[in-house]
């Protein structure tokens, strides 16, 4: 089965980056919210890197 980092479409809430995360990594979505919460927190640094994802990561297709 090949794996594909994409945005989630059920586990979204601001453009599915977390979600997606998670399900890619099989962990909670809530442990990479926190996780970017803790980066942007550092400089600002996980907003810049939560605005590249957003604009590189693929849409889920199903």
């Amino acid at each position: 089965m090949d794996k594909k980092l994409t945005k989630s479409n059920s586990n979204r809430v601001i453009a599915g980056i977390c979600g997606g995360m998670g399900e890619y990594f099989n962990i909670d979505a809530t442990l990479v919210r926190v996780a970017w919460v803790f980066f942007a927190l550092l400089g600002g640094s996980g907003i810049l890197a939560y605005l590249i994802c957003a604009l590189i990561i693929p849409n889920a297709n199903n």
